[in-house]
């Protein structure tokens, strides 16, 4: 009786505080995916009733209105992903761009996110086990809260259902772009190890993986317990030889190589020739520093090779991910549970040069009579390696759940109480010059001149490298610690209301209540003199409390046709105010015969604003390696080669209580075709839209809104209207020297980037998946699969006056307008073939003149069972070792789209898998 039991109420401990659209969920045609060839795809199968993502109420039909994929864990193995974050992002769903481990200086280097839709990593909602988890304690691009992918232990992943679509009827918020719901498993007999080592056919990424799960059940329990270790190298970018120089410009235009040390009048912007002293820095970034003279500004000592020296494209990581599992089954209808999950992990990362400015810019020099700006980029050979600039991340995190689940007698109604909380705790230690670095470069400082430091340098000292001891003598380390929390109480009941001809009508209700918080503490010693360059960091906290009761129905009007409807009221309380959000969806089933299901749903969601958006105090600091669009463009430069590219360009931001929910409306139909148990095919069609959407736009964005406006059109030909809202919006946000100033005119002298609620986006297009199985009889069975995603239109309108901006074709957006996932499996004996193929559309070059060409990546796999118990696989990813496609626009190093696609190159890996019984 307990299995019977248990089989109708699993699900729910996954799932039942979740929800989705009331739409019954789907996966048949999607989990086929990963089926083996014998696995009934029909519609009309006869199943225990089970609950899938997209609905509370279980079902015995696996398709229903609103489409969901399955990942299982065999399609996580045998198609190269290392991560559930890696199998996510493959999805043909995932079109945005998101700033990954390449990306450069940005806020969140150690932490991977998923972009479903293209309407950003925070419109999608991420859970495990159907909970939600903290969110990552440092904001996604400075502005919103995300959750790291990164930490979920893949040896205990039962498999990944993905709704790409708006769910907030049943989830609450956030669940605007879709849902990703990571399920870990619940049930486990003896012990397994995985042992997997690999690299990079070019060097580094060298990684080793342990993994290990243990379970057992009795007739009153059932438990699992799993932990995994990986430890794995970083790859630099002067480890690809498509990107370890300036010299590898695809463009074949030689560009001015990247200025190691410079003398320069601060009045006119001019080099100060350095003469022979270039010489001395001559056996820098691998002796490839010399005399360089920029014919527009003079001479200065450069390198083709600096700008990889000092760039991870992929980070340095240790981890440890442990997750147990307990149910007691106390008697025939209540069974007692509880899981827990741990992390902890080490990530280094470098993205940028040590560099040192003079003082205050520009200083006085009382032996020139000019005032000049000194500058000097450090080298690995001054250090000792790039490794000690390595940026330090130390990570740990922690869930656990605990509840109880049963059913009302012999009612057919079941019933869960759960609780949850999680905590996510992050450490980061980067290296900055203390105080005595002027005084290191210039001297003693010998008073002021009209407001500016006066010294006597010598020249000589500029160009004189550093030695190890010198730069552990002159800098230091500042620490943030950070912290992201989050607890939810949940009740949620299910069962059947009543019966009608067609069948019964399923009922189901949550109650919620919970809270969630986080808080920054940046390093105190940042104001107080001891490091140079830096202000004061301003502690920001916030915590808010949330509240929701929902409902879901489903309805079978007739034999063959089916309603369900959800509603759902979020109230958030902060910052003394509240605000509430009700929702709902509706959803549609038919069923002309068997094989044929026709499906439409409507949905309404929200996104309650991002914490850090509201609680954020303000905030002052810099963006290395900005270029000033407006000035390269009249000064007729690309942007690759232009005096005012590279700068360090100081932003200014601040938290905005008044800040609404973000509403969403979602639309879908499609149709679900299975003809047999062989082949099954489904297209849908979707439409999200977005309005009073929260708008923080990046420093480098306001920049090229800010340039495209002055002069009246994009670099792609686009008209811009200087009087628009857009227009003037960007205009206020970027602070400028007056034209007439005598020293820098013009120059940019902060970008404010602080949060409102003006933006709208939609997006519309279609979603195809096939699924092909069949035996070729003494030669093995096949499986074939397709999945392909097409955006027929993504408009953005930041303010309600303004022209819709067509990202889709727009030059300026990164973001994929198709993407294709395919992919065959080959089983013959005890041996199994997989090759997946990834194509990617095409992409506007760096400097928007243009798109680049799609491009194509294929992954592969074998592997052998030499007993019942034992495997052993050889995994390739990138069989063609195909490196990223080549920017020839003149967008500049690294020459191809960061943020959409990796540099590794061919990786591999060997694994042995054994299961001890």
């Amino acid at each position: 009786m307990h299995a019977a039991l248990r089989l109708r109420r699993r699900p729910l401990s996954v799932l039942l505080a979740l929800a989705l659209p009331a739409l019954a969920a789907s996966a048949s045609a999607l989990a086929a995916e990963s089926a083996p060839a014998d696995r009934p795809a029909s519609a009309t199968t006869d199943l225990e009733q089970v609950v899938v993502t997209g609905s509370r109420i279980p079902r015995a039909s696996l398709e229903g209105p609103s489409p969901v994929t399955v990942i299982s864990k065999e399609d996580i193995d045998a198609q190269g992903y290392r991560s559930a974050f890696d199998a996510v992002s493959a999805l043909t769903q995932n079109t945005g761009s998101v700033q990954g481990e390449d990306f450069g200086n940005t806020f969140t280097p150690a932490a991977n996110t998923i972009n479903l839709r293209g309407f950003g990593p925070n419109h999608t909602l991420v859970l495990v086990n159907g909970r939600r988890l903290a969110d990552y304690p440092l904001a996604y691009e400075g502005s919103v809260n995300v959750v790291n992918l990164a930490n979920i232990p893949s040896a205990l992943i039962k498999r990944i259902e993905v709704l790409a679509g708006g769910a907030s009827a049943v989830y609450g918020s956030d669940a605007v772009a879709g849902v990703v719901n990571i399920i870990l498993k619940d049930k486990f007999e003896g012990t397994e190890v995985n042992v997997r080592v690999g690299g990079t056919e070019h060097g580094g990424g060298q990684n080793q993986r342990l993994q290990l799960v243990s379970g057992r059940s009795g007739e009153r329990y059932d438990s699992v317990f799993g932990i995994e270790l990986l430890n794995r190298e970083a790859i630099w970018g002067g480890q690809r030889d498509f990107m370890d120089s300036l010299l590898d410009n695809p463009a074949g235009t030689a560009l001015l190589p990247t200025q190691v040390g410079y003398r320069r009048n601060a009045r006119t912007n001019g080099f100060i020739d350095p003469g022979a002293n270039c010489a001395t820095l001559g056996g820098l970034y691998g002796g490839s520093t010399f005399r360089v003279n920029n014919p527009r500004q003079g001479w200065y000592c450069g390198s083709n090779e600096a700008s990889p020296a000092f760039w991870t494209v992929q980070t340095e990581k240790k981890n440890a991910d442990a997750y147990g599992s307990l149910t007691w089954h106390l008697n025939d209808r209540t069974d007692l549970f509880a899981d827990v999950q741990l992390g902890v992990s080490s990530i280094q990362n470098n993205t940028r040069a040590p560099s040192w400015t003079s003082d205050n810019n520009y200083f006085y020099n009382q032996a020139s009579g000019l005032n000049e700006i000194w500058y000097r980029r450090i080298a690995p050979e001054e250090i000792g390696s790039a490794h000690a600039n390595n940026n330090r991340f130390l990570e740990r995190s922690w869930a656990f759940t605990t509840g109880v689940r049963g059913s009302f007698g012999e009612s057919g109604w079941d019933y869960e109480l759960a609780y949850n909380r999680g905590r996510y705790e992050n450490q980061t230690k980067r290296r900055q010059f203390l105080a005595g670095i002027n005084e290191f470069y210039l001297g003693p400082r010998l008073g002021t001149r009209n407001g500016i430091g006066v010294y006597n340098p010598d020249p000589s000292r500029l160009y004189r490298p550093l030695t190890p001891a010198d730069y552990e003598r002159l800098t230091g380390f500042h620490e943030s610690d950070n912290a992201a929390w989050i607890q939810n109480l949940a009740f949620t009941v299910n069962g059947d209301l009543f019966e009608l001809p067609a069948g019964p009508v399923g009922f189901a209700g949550v109650v919620e209540a919970g809270s969630q918080g986080y808080i920054n503490r940046p390093d105190p010693h940042l104001g107080d003199g001891t490091f140079w360059n830096t202000s004061a960091g301003v502690r920001a906290e916030g915590e808010r409390d949330r509240y929701a009761i929902g409902a879901e129905i489903s309805v079978p009007l007739f034999s063959r046709l089916t309603a369900s409807a959800a509603a759902r009221y979020d109230e958030f309380r902060f910052a003394g105010r509240k605000s509430g959000k009700a929702t709902w969806n509706a959803g549609l089933e038919f069923r002309p015969f068997d094989s044929l299901l026709l499906r439409a749903t409507a949905a309404t969601s929200f996104r309650a604003p991002d914490m850090n958006y509201i609680f954020a105090a303000e905030t002052r600091g810099y963006n290395p390696g900005m270029t000033d669009y407006w000035r390269c463009r009249t000064a007729g430069q690309p942007y690759d080669d232009c005096d005012y590219s590279g700068l360090a360009i100081d932003y200014t931001s601040r938290g905005n209580p008044d800040l609404k929910p973000e509403a969403g409306k979602s639309y879908g139909v499609g149709l679900v075709w299975s003809p047999s148990d062989r082949f099954d095919v489904s297209l849908d069609y979707y439409s999200i839209r977005l309005e009073d959407e929260v708008t923080n736009l990046s420093s480098s964005r306001i920049l090229r809104e800010e340039a495209d406006c002055r002069l009246g059109r994009t670099v792609g030909g686009e008209p811009r209207d200087i009087r628009s809202p857009l227009c003037q919006n960007a205009l206020s946000r970027v602070i400028r020297n007056p034209s007439d100033a005598a020293v820098q005119p013009d120059q940019v002298r902060r970008v404010l980037i602080n949060a409102i609620n003006a933006a709208s986006e939609r997006t519309d297009g279609i979603d195809l998946k096939s699924n092909l199985r069949w035996s070729a009889g003494r030669y093995g069975d096949f499986a074939a699969r397709l999945g392909y995603t097409l955006v027929l239109k993504h408009d953005y309108r930041q303010f309600a006056d303004d022209p819709a901006i067509d990202l889709r074709d727009s030059l300026d957006s990164t973001d994929w307008r198709s993407k294709v996932n395919a992919g065959v499996t080959w089983n013959i004996g005890d041996w199994t073939a997989n090759l997946t193929g990834l194509r990617y559309g095409s992409l506007p070059n760096g400097d928007g003149s243009g798109r680049i060409a799609p491009y194509a990546r294929y992954n592969g796999s074998v592997a052998y069972r030499f007993n019942e118990q034992g495997s052993v696989a050889l995994i390739v990813n990138n069989l063609r070792d195909s490196r990223p496609p080549a920017d020839r626009s003149g967008g500049g190093w690294p020459f191809y789209p960061v943020g959409n696609y990796d540099p590794y190159g061919r990786q591999f890996w060997l694994e042995v898998n054994y299961r001890f019984r």
